[in-house]
């Protein structure tokens, strides 16, 4: 519950004399001979009443304000459908490169890295793009934005405001990528933006990467135990490269050596859900964003917090109100008692 906070406290010492107006004043108390024949003035008992009564609010109005007080900052429970996610975008030198063109089938193997290279759409402004309309078609999610290369980086903690997030997503763009890449890293960073909040619903982290990344043994242990204990599942937008390997090709001993598919094997042996969406162009990568729009719409139970909010200009609306009516009634006045 929000609670009134007064910035300015002395000030409430004065609001006895808001009650002066409803006090009689010396001429009212006056003795005439006999005023009994005369004919009962409702209309003008009524307006005295009113009279009183708004110079009395306009005082204490006034008096509320100069108190400066202030609604307490608070927690709302808002139910929604949706999840909460956490974007984890690489931001290395290799997301600069272009995805392949949609007719990449087509070209010929020894041209294509050349046609690639030239015509290609960036994956990274790709993803930024498709993300953004992501976030915008998903407005009950709480969504929270962090980058990587060598490190991870924070950009937006959990949020409900969509304008936020889409500056931190268009802020991404700005500068060239590092050259290595630490997903294991950025992955238990992402884990750790859920431990303390309480579980309201769905848990999502959206890795959008290329890959190339190898995770030694006590940090993949570090990443399963914190996935399965913060129920967390991994979506996996895997942005390939003109070389690269697609998902789930190769022997055994391809799938350990070569670390696009050693991530996606270890990905597939965890215990939480796990998803991984290939896109090797552009309109590939618009069907996965699409595809993960799908999911994850259970119900979602978010606390808010709730800034902040002053009170002190409702308090001079009032009494600018009152004066107003008090200038009315002045008016009525002068215009009945004048011939």
């Amino acid at each position: 519950m929000n609670s009134i906070e007064w910035q300015q406290p002395l000030w409430l010492l004065a609001l006895p004399l808001a009650a002066l107006p409803l006090l009689r004043n010396r001429r009212e108390t006056l003795a005439y001979p006999h005023i009994g024949w005369l004919p009962t003035d409702r209309l003008g008992r009524a307006f005295g009443a009113l009279w009183r009564v708004l110079a009395s609010l306009a005082m204490l109005a006034i008096v509320v304000a100069l108190a400066s007080p202030e609604l307490s900052r608070g927690e709302v429970l808002r139910t929604g459908r949706g999840a909460e996610i956490v974007v984890l975008m690489d931001r290395s030198r290799s997301m600069d490169e272009r995805m392949l063109p949609a007719d990449w089938r087509t070209i010929d193997p020894i041209l294509r890295r050349h046609q690639a290279s030239s015509r290609g759409e960036p994956k990274g402004e790709a993803a930024r793009r498709l993300l953004s309309a992501f976030v915008t078609e998903r407005p009950d999610d709480r969504f929270a934005l962090m980058y990587f290369s060598t490190r991870p980086m924070l950009a937006v903690p959990f949020t409900p405001h969509d304008d936020v997030l889409q500056a931190g997503i268009v802020a991404g763009g700005i500068g060239r990528g590092l050259a290595d890449t630490d997903v294991g890293r950025a992955l238990l960073a992402a884990i750790q933006q859920f431990q303390g909040r309480p579980y309201g619903g769905s848990r999502i982290i959206l890795l959008v990467s290329d890959g190339a990344a190898r995770l030694d043994e006590d940090t993949r242990r570090r990443i399963a135990a914190g996935l399965q204990r913060e129920r967390v599942s991994v979506y996996w937008l895997y942005l390939r490269s003109v070389q690269s390997p697609s998902l789930g090709e190769g022997d055994e001993a391809a799938q350990l050596a070569i670390p696009e598919l050693a991530l996606h094997r270890f990905f597939s042996g965890l215990r939480t859900p796990y998803r991984a969406y290939q896109a090797d162009n552009p309109e590939d990568l618009e069907k996965a964003v699409a595809d993960v729009g799908r999911e994850q719409h259970h119900p979602l139970d978010i606390v808010e917090q709730v800034p902040r909010r002053p009170l002190a200009r409702p308090a001079l609306a009032v009494a600018i109100a009152a004066c107003a009516g008090l200038l009315l009634l002045q008016a009525l006045r002068l215009r009945r008692w004048t011939p």
